[in-house]
């Protein structure tokens, strides 16, 4: 289903259902998929059922890439079909683990906002900006709705502009500047006579449009392919042509890093990093009715493997390891900057 697919015309139960037969063919990428399937059970209104699914992947044995997440929809989902006392204990956890993902974050902050808890909302969004956010050069794609989120937030408190809220207009890129989307009293003139202020009020809503449109055209990074050591070697010992795209691992790691700085600087936003493993990289290769030597798959495989959920931000989060599985801080590793 495309992003912009109008809700109107996608049955989200049948879709959440051919979700759940894909989690079953790809188990390694079941989180993901079945994620996705729960979001299509909320929208059509089966919220027990959604929440049968986060429960599902909370129990899953494996453990998870990203349990904090699924808590936090969990107890986004509870509260709008009223188990709100298990909503708020799911909520305090998770601000309890400080998850170093902005996405969870977001969600319990936005739960708490959206049932008029805003001091609460407030303290949330203010304890992920400075977790995530605190001596970072430039804020990740992945954390402005944070920043975005805590402005609205203190709109609607009346509080003053701090360092945090400077940072969103920062980073805010649209025509329509963040105090005037998050006036609390804005006037809906939509049924006004005034055409000034009926013409004023379509600009607002083009503009919050167009961040919505941004946000959906985002179903996943650009991602750069990363193999393991391990994984490189039984690649290359098993097709041996490709060892011109990999010279070395120590090569391919620095062109990994190279290459995702470039796109940074060029302005391409949402970028990340998927692990490849032979057995995938060789099924994949047999569904494109290829052969795995083909060097023109590599960069399908990686879309392939960010399609599916299973991309990593670039850059982590202050603090956080680094992608390359060395053990080290990003910081210390591949983020040093002689």
């Amino acid at each position: 289903m495309r992003p912009d697919t109008p809700a109107e015309n996608v049955d989200h139960t049948a879709e959440a259902a051919r979700l759940e037969r894909t989690a079953g063919l790809y188990p390694e990428d079941a989180e993901a998929l079945l994620l996705r399937a729960a979001a299509h059970l909320e929208l059509s209104g089966d919220r027990p059922t959604a929440t049968t699914l986060y429960d599902r992947l909370l129990s899953s044995p494996d453990g998870l890439e990203n349990p904090h997440l699924v808590r936090a929809l969990k107890a986004s989902n509870l509260w709008e079909y009223g188990h709100e006392a298990e909503a708020r204990a799911i909520i305090d956890g998770v601000r309890g683990a400080s998850p170093k993902d902005p996405a969870p974050w977001v969600i319990v902050a936005e739960s708490l906002e959206s049932h008029d808890e805003l001091e609460a909302a407030h303290e949330t969004f203010t304890e992920a900006v400075h977790r995530l956010l605190t001596d970072v050069e430039e804020p990740p794609y992945a954390t402005h709705p944070l920043l975005f989120g805590r402005h609205r937030v203190r709109r609607m408190l009346g509080k003053t502009h701090d360092e945090w809220d400077a940072l969103a207009d920062s980073v805010h890129s649209l025509p329509i500047t963040l105090d005037e989307l998050h006036d609390p009293k804005r006037v809906w003139s939509l049924g006004s006579e005034n055409p000034a202020e009926l013409e004023a009020e379509i600009l607002r809503l083009r503009a919050e449009l167009g961040a919505y449109r941004e946000a959906l055209s985002r179903p996943f990074p650009v991602a750069i392919l990363h193999w393991p050591a391990a994984e490189l070697t039984e690649l290359l010992e098993a097709y041996p042509s490709l060892s011109t795209e990999y010279p070395s691992h120590a090569d391919h790691l620095v062109s990994i890093e190279q290459s995702l700085r470039e796109l940074s600087s060029s302005g391409t936003p949402n970028l990340g990093i998927v692990t490849g493993t032979v057995p995938s990289y060789e099924a994949f290769a047999a569904s494109e009715l290829s052969s795995p030597t083909d060097p023109t798959l590599l960069p399908q495989y990686a879309t392939t493997l960010a399609a599916r959920g299973r991309a990593v931000a670039w850059p982590p989060q202050q603090g956080a390891a680094c992608w390359c599985g060395s053990g080290r801080t990003y910081g210390e590793c591949h983020g040093h900057r002689a």
